[in-house]
């Protein structure tokens, strides 16, 4: 099969590899949508802190927002699985550290991660084999597109429920990415009174076509109380800013990653007695995405800007913009799919 292969910094190529087979336990999945994001391309850069602990290395195969189509399936696995549209979590925990028996494996000290840690191969290709008890089945409602924003849309889902603004309180997400416009999604439908700060006038602009009550610039944010912030950009800044600006006893969560260290008071969260939530994985928001999703409450696609094939994920990797793009932050490929000449 044909695969997306890192094997450098800076340096990719789609291989011909072996395709996966399914052993004990686990499915093979025909992929049918994946996402890259901003992970990915720290892999690509060589900045992933990962490729630096030693839990990633090159060669390595990216993709960890999939969804697919059930194959094939290994010993003591249900049949029934067979030929069901799915998508599944990235977080491969041990199954049997204190973590993991509690229900956190996802923060499992050992774990794998699809695509990015400890060499389990992802989803760039054209299909992928993971442990049966990562599925989670995918309504009809549920396309190609939004299946594989669920990934993205458990993180999202996880900020916004960390953040604890309610119906009719004001929310304020910082950055108008994937993750943080998801957010602003889901606080809508929470019935938030949703803002969002960026940077651009085109990200900004893209943000109100969403329908939130409000898209800024740092220059033109109103003096406004703030129920709830969620930074979920890359600016180290941001953190700090989140401190500021949330209304003191209430709550800042933290879903964005910079590459450079932040620097946070922690006197401005003693001295409002807020509460700082990190969120690091989708796993525990992942089927409520899929369920609001297929309600039709939130609609994702809007995001995708462009689906590419894999002949074209190095160049997205460097940051080229596929040719004809939409608006949205989010680019997807279809591993089946052929670059037109």
């Amino acid at each position: 099969m044909r695969a997306f292969v890192l094997t450098g910094p800076g340096e990719s190529s789609v291989q011909d590899v072996e395709p996966p087979t399914a052993g004990p336990g686990q499915v093979v999945v025909d992929v049918g949508r994946v996402g890259v994001c901003g992970t990915d391309m720290e892999m690509h850069s060589g900045q992933m802190s990962y490729l630096h602990d030693g839990l990633a290395h090159y060669p390595l195969r990216l993709g960890h927002e999939w969804c697919g189509t059930v194959s094939a399936v290994g010993d003591g696995v249900d049949p029934g699985w067979l030929g069901r549209r799915t998508t599944g979590d990235t977080q491969l925990g041990c199954g049997h550290c204190h973590r993991c028996l509690t229900g956190r494996q996802y923060v499992c000290e050992d774990r794998f991660e699809i695509g990015l840690r400890r060499g389990f191969d992802g989803a760039l290709a054209e299909q992928l084999a993971v442990p049966v008890t990562t599925l989670l089945p995918l309504p009809d409602g549920v396309d190609d597109a939004a299946g594989a924003l669920v990934e993205p849309g458990g993180n999202a889902l996880r900020a916004v429920r960390g953040a604890e603004a309610g119906e009719g309180e004001r929310l304020l997400v910082l950055g108008p990415g994937t993750i943080g416009l998801l957010a602003a999604q889901f606080a809508l439908a929470r019935g938030c009174e949703v803002h969002v700060l960026g940077v651009t006038a085109a990200s900004v602009g893209f943000a109100a076509s969403l329908g939130v009550h409000g898209a800024w610039t740092p220059d033109s944010l109103p003096d406004l109380r703030w129920d709830g912030v969620i930074d979920a950009s890359n600016d180290p800044s941001s953190p700090a800013r989140a401190a500021d600006l949330v209304d003191a006893g209430r709550r800042v969560v933290y879903i964005g990653l910079s590459e450079a260290p932040s620097v946070l008071d922690t006197r401005t969260l003693a001295m409002k007695d807020v509460t700082a939530v990190g969120v690091l994985s989708a796993s525990p928001g992942l089927a409520g995405a899929i369920d609001l999703f297929a309600s039709g409450r939130v609609d994702p696609r809007p995001l995708v800007a462009a689906t590419v094939t894999l002949d074209d994920v190095g160049a997205v990797l460097r940051g080229e913009r596929p040719a004809g793009a939409g608006p949205g932050p989010k680019i997807q490929v279809d591993p089946r799919a052929r670059r037109q000449q």
